[in-house]
Formats: C-alpha cells, structure tokens, sequence
C-alpha cells in the first residue's frame, strides 16, 4: 500500500510522556492543542509565509479576524482573502436583485479589505445560502492554495452548529469543511486534482489552520491596538453594518475580555489545527 502523505494534524498518544506535551506545545508554538483552552497564552505567530483567508461572505474575514488582519499586514505579512460567495442572500429587501446586491457587497469587501492593508481579494460568487462540500469547490481552493502557497490558512470553524441563542449559517459550516479537505488531501498531494498541474500548480503544504467563529479557541492573537481598525474595517459594509459606533464599542470590549486572561490588551481566539512536516 502506498505511503500517504504526512499532512495530518499532530494528536497527543494517550501515553505518560505525551500528557506533557501539550503543555510544551503550548510554550513552544502559542497553542494548546490539547485542548485547555484559557489555559494557553496569547501569541503572535512569526510574520514568515502568506496568509489564506477562506471565507463564505463578505463581512465574515472582518468579523472572525479584521484585527488580526490589520496586525499581520502592518507587520508586511501577505494576506489573501477569498471569499466563496457574494452574500447575494445579505438583506431583508427582496425587490432588490441579486446582481445588486452582490456588486454592492463586493465593493464593501474591497473597502473594507483595504482599510486593513489587504490587496488581494478573490471572489467565487457561490450562490448565497447554498453552498456545499462539492469536489468542484474543493478543486477551487485547492487552485488557491497551491496559486498563493500560504504558510497558514485561515477558515470557519466546520464542527460549529450552533450555540446558546444561536445557529452558524450553513454556509460558514460548509466553507470551513470544504476547505480542510481541500487542504487535506487535495492541496499537498499531486494525484489530486491533476488537471491543476497543467496549469503549473504544483502541490503545496500548508503548515498550520486558524479556525474562526469557534466555541473551541486553544489559542489567542494579541491585537492590542488593531481592534479600532477591525471596526473601521467593519463600518464599511453598510449594507450590513446599521450601528458601526455601537458595534465598535462591543468589540472594544470584547476583545478586551478576551486578551484579560491572557495578559494583553486585546485578543482573537482561534481553533488552531498544527500539521506535521
């Protein structure tokens, strides 16, 4: 039986030695893969490789990561957001078409991705609130990771169905399932998608994925300072965004909460997934 190629998420053995290990990893790489969640510290990766941000709508890379974005970028790390659909779905008014809407939407994407430092945005245009795990979609982010060669991707959290007074759209859940699979296997392994190779798109490993909009954060961004521009960022998509001073000030004080624990002024919590070499 052939070999598979060793892209899997590292997972502690249920042995004496390993149950120090998360502890260790923890120190080392500013995650908690074990899963003790506050108990990691907040961290800032290396600024080292491109970023790859896979997103269902518009709004969703601000709201799950516009600080970290901010931070990344004034730091001269690349990022890419690609967003899987339009949000043509994104209002209450039906007498307004989908063409519309989407051209509306795409242009506040572009804004608001400008006023974190990011110049790159790819748009899928997915048809809103239908989107699911296909190989046709996997096939397309595997043509951006292997394009951009990112060190990191971020995404949705997949594992995310709902929460106290709350469901997670359907297509936040299916983006960040389609897009683990298109990093794992398809991205890395050169018997996938072949006809890509046609097109000088050679395999690519990513290193490690942030997953946002998460109930299972193991570790925390430090963006003391960056928060500000997460809401400007924000205030953009006025299509969505009806009170920007109002939601500046929750996020303020949210992000404040949430570095507290950890020791900093403000912080974003990820699911952070760290592949094998």
């Amino acid at each position: 039986m052939p070999t598979q190629p060793d892209n899997r998420a590292e997972q502690p053995t249920r042995t004496e030695a390993a149950v120090e290990q998360p502890a260790d990893t923890a120190q080392r790489e500013g995650a908690d893969i074990a899963g003790a969640g506050a108990a990691a510290s907040a961290t800032t990766p290396p600024a080292r490789g491109p970023v790859l941000i896979v997103a269902a709508h518009p709004d969703d890379p601000e709201f799950g990561l516009g600080a970290t974005q901010a931070k990344f970028t004034a730091e001269g790390r690349e990022v890419v957001v690609a967003l899987v659909t339009s949000g043509n779905e994104g209002g209450e008014d039906p007498t307004v078409s989908d063409e519309d809407l989407m051209a509306q939407r795409e242009e506040e994407q572009r804004r608001a991705s400008a006023v974190l430092g990011v110049k790159t945005i790819e748009f899928l245009r997915q048809c809103d609130g239908l989107v699911v795990n296909t190989p046709e979609l996997r096939r397309e982010i595997v043509r951006l990771i292997r394009r951009y060669k990112p060190e990191t991707v971020f995404t949705h959290d997949p594992s995310n169905f709902f929460s106290e007074g709350h469901i997670n759209h359907p297509d936040h859940r299916a983006v960040g399932h389609t897009t683990l699979d298109a990093i794992f296997p398809g991205a890395g392994n050169p018997r996938s998608f072949r006809e890509l190779l046609a097109e000088g798109l050679e395999p690519h490993k990513i290193k490690e994925v942030y997953l946002f909009f998460t109930a299972a954060a193991n570790v925390w961004i430090d963006v003391t300072g960056y928060i500000e521009k997460k809401a400007d960022a924000l205030a953009e998509h006025k299509s969505q965004v009806r009170n920007p001073e109002g939601l500046k000030e929750r996020m303020l004080e949210g992000a404040a909460k949430s570095g507290e624990p950890h020791g900093v002024g403000a912080a974003e919590g990820f699911r952070r997934i760290v592949f094998r070499r």
